[in-house]
């Protein structure tokens, strides 16, 4: 598998970083910049966005993350996904000032197109 396999949309449901791991949903939005790098667009709910820059090596993607929480404080933190195959991903991540004693958790799942022939 090579970096170029990951480009795509991918629904996405999660864990949060906290004793009660409340649950989420989403979708990931993986695109790669000049530099061949991972440019990574996240919309958790319906309208929290988090941006994020990363790497690829050995089938392991690591992406450093960030977004304007509701306090309008930025929160920083990094991702870890095991890529199982191009069309799904199986990671965990921690914020900075998350709670240090637990670790959220992320599946990934492409988003596939029926981008057939136009007739």
């Amino acid at each position: 598998m090579n970096i170029e396999d990951l480009v795509g949309e991918y629904s996405i449901i999660g864990s949060n970083q906290d004793e009660e791991s409340n649950s989420y949903k989403g979708k990931l939005i993986l695109s790669l910049d000049s530099n061949s790098r991972i440019d990574a667009i996240w919309t958790i709910g319906t309208n929290q966005q988090q941006t994020g820059t990363g790497f690829f090596k050995n089938n392991i993607l690591v992406i450093n993350f960030r977004y304007n929480g509701e306090d309008h404080n930025i929160y920083k933190g990094v991702a870890v996904y095991k890529c199982i195959s191009k069309d799904i991903l199986d990671g965990f991540w921690s914020e900075k000032h998350g709670n240090p004693l637990f670790l959220g958790e992320e599946r990934c799942f492409r988003i596939k197109t029926n981008a057939g022939p136009l007739n």
